[in-house]
């Protein structure tokens, strides 16, 4: 049986800050259920420790972790969670902060986490087939791995959760920091920087991304970042493998956040949408569609279009929930719509991982018009919860939903092809037309209630990849 280490930032249930986790912590399970030997190593932050986690991990084993010229003390503990162990690198230098990311020393903080990650599978008696990177923040791990290969055969997978964020530092942070010769520098550099998604995607035997369509996407200028030529040399040994959902933690037959339970019957939406109605002061009538936006307020997704053509919808008789944080100028805007509309328009800025739950189950409609997306946990979410969402065709978006025929009574959601505000107008204004014509509705809930995005099958695929 081939033993997998996951290596990753973030992972559920201990720390969060977007999709990345929510993979680290659901795929090594899925993987586990297939028979799969799998750990996962994380930083131990401090929220971890306050968290109440500490009590119960173990001490594996403390060592020095050189970092350029100095050794950084390294300590290793244990976890065992639903079959996976799960391994914390604990150093309170880098990771005893508030928060995960955004310090000026983010390079070394990761390149320290990558280095000890390597020095844990030498010391380790643990013999690990795979180890499996996530993201800039591993990618000097995957490089680190590749060279110095820590155990005979072991072979190494990278997998890109959005290539926006690369992880560039000044290039004079090799000497600093990697203990490796000047002869690997190359496979560091990057347009006068040290890139370190660039690293791991020169150096790892198999890169993936979280779809196929992404794949597709990043071999683009306009997608690629940047290292869309490196990925080119590449393109033999890169696959597109969809994200999965946590169908047990998101499961509106038993989710402790929402008014009513249901399955596949739109009537306990229903009930869930008139209990959000009466809570936020809106007119309770089930007759009135309601729309949801739980996301990032960020160009990403798509918002700038939202802003062309939101007014002139809700002119009509429509309700929106929304719920996220992020650039000031899109939260002054959601802002400003709830003013103009009050009573039609409610605006949470800032999280509730219950009131996102409560918008899914609540909402007919789920409203997501990415730029790009490389995969998209928002729109498998809201299929799981029947709420259909409206998506721009790009990355995962393109790959999960389906447009609806009302001819033939397909599809699971509802999606336009160009970056223009006027297509997603138009998207909206036909969701309204549709949930005016019960027969359609049904069909559409039907649909999203058949549509499988658990895990299954995409950890099947890693197990292939693993083979091969």
């Amino acid at each position: 049986m081939k033993h997998v280490l996951f290596a990753a930032s973030e992972c559920t249930p201990f720390i969060k800050s977007g999709g990345l986790a929510d993979v680290a912590g659901s795929l090594p399970q899925a993987l586990a259920e297939q028979g799969m030997g799998v750990s996962v190593i994380l930083p131990l932050y401090k929220e971890i420790i306050e968290s109440g986690y500490r009590p119960d991990m173990e001490e594996v084993i403390v060592f020095s972790t050189p970092v350029g010229w100095r050794n950084q003390y390294t300590r290793i503990l244990k976890l065992n969670d639903r079959g996976v162990d799960y391994y914390f690198v604990d150093n309170e230098y880098y990771f005893n902060r508030d928060g995960l990311y955004g310090y000026v020393d983010d390079g070394e903080r990761f390149i320290f986490f990558s280095s000890a990650i390597i020095e844990f599978m030498y010391r380790t008696e643990e013999h690990f087939d795979v180890l499996h990177c996530h993201d800039w923040q591993t990618g000097a791990a995957v490089a680190i791995g590749s060279i110095k290969r820590p155990h005979p055969g072991m072979k190494t997978v990278y997998t890109i959760h959005n290539i926006k964020y690369q992880g560039w530092f000044e290039h004079s942070g090799f000497g600093e920091m990697l203990d490796l010769g000047m002869e690997h520098f190359a496979g560091f550099e990057w347009r006068g920087m040290m890139n370190m998604m660039k690293a791991a995607i020169y150096h790892a035997d198999i890169i993936t991304t979280v779809s196929q369509t992404y794949v597709d996407e990043i071999l683009t200028p306009f997608f690629g970042e940047g290292l869309e030529t490196v990925l080119a040399d590449r393109r033999g040994d890169l696959y597109g493998i969809l994200n999965g959902l946590d169908t047990k933690g998101y499961d509106p037959l038993s989710d402790p956040a929402i008014s009513s339970h249901f399955s596949s019957s739109r009537a306990g939406k229903l009930e869930n949408k008139t209990a959000m109605q009466g809570a936020l002061g809106f007119k309770v009538d089930e007759r009135i569609p309601m729309y949801g936006i739980v996301t990032r307020l960020v160009a990403q997704k798509g918002l700038d279009l939202i802003r062309h053509i939101m007014h002139g919808f809700l002119e009509s008789d429509v309700q929106l929930v929304v719920l996220g944080s992020g650039d000031t100028e899109y939260e002054e805007y959601f802002r400003s719509l709830e003013a103009r509309f009050p009573g039609k328009v409610h605006v949470k800025v800032g999280f509730s991982e219950p009131f996102a739950r409560r918008i899914y189950a609540s909402g007919d409609f789920f409203i997501m018009p990415s730029l790009f997306e490389p995969c998209g946990l928002g729109q498998l979410i809201a299929i799981r919860y029947l709420s259909a969402p409206i998506v721009r065709e790009t990355g995962g978006l393109k790959d999960t939903v389906i447009p609806y025929d009302e001819y033939d009574h397909t599809g699971n959601g509802l999606s336009f092809a160009n970056y223009n505000a006027h297509e997603l107008l138009d998207r909206l204004e036909y969701s309204l037309r549709l949930y005016r014509m019960p027969e359609h509705m049904d069909a559409l809930c039907r649909n999203m209630a058949a549509s499988d995005y658990s895990w299954a099958a995409s950890a099947q695929h890693y197990v292939e990849l693993y083979d091969k």
